[in-house]
């Protein structure tokens, strides 16, 4: 049950991140419409799952005060001439959400924080964009995490 939570903050934080840039809500607003209206509630006959909503929040406010470096990392690993801000908003979301974590959350395996991401673009976007996703965060997360990529002998 545990892992759900953890999961449905990841999608949720990558939700919150998408709605902030597109619709330029600033970050008490969207905390607050996510964890009243969203998180746990049904929605248009849709049950979102309940969030481990301390991991929601990190994540969100984790992404908004290290975006600047988050997105420079990034730039410098997506293919040359795509930089971060030519890429569809909720690619950008999830890149920025799963890289935050690499970065920040020592406590979550590399690994994890991949496939999670991963498994959230699924459910937004297309085997191309999945699989680019993937590659960026395997990418960073071997340059950041070098230690858990490492073989060990």
């Amino acid at each position: 049950m545990a892992a759900r939570n953890r999961s449905a903050a990841r999608l949720a934080a990558v939700q919150a991140l998408y709605q902030m840039e597109v619709a330029g809500k600033g970050l008490n607003e969207i905390l607050a419409e996510f964890e009243t209206h969203w998180i746990g509630n049904e929605i248009e006959g849709e049950q979102y799952e309940e969030a481990d909503m301390d991991l929601f929040r990190d994540v969100v406010k984790g992404v908004l005060s290290d975006q600047v470096a988050i997105d420079r990392l990034t730039d410098a690993t997506l293919q040359e001439g795509w930089p971060l801000r030519r890429v569809e908003a909720v690619m950008r979301a999830v890149m920025r959400a799963g890289v935050y974590e690499l970065k920040g959350r020592g406590d979550v395996p590399a690994r994890v924080v991949i496939k999670e991401y991963v498994d959230v673009a699924a459910a937004f976007l297309g085997s191309d964009e999945v699989g680019m996703i993937n590659a960026v965060l395997d990418k960073l997360g071997r340059k950041i995490r070098v230690d858990e990529f490492t073989p060990r002998v």
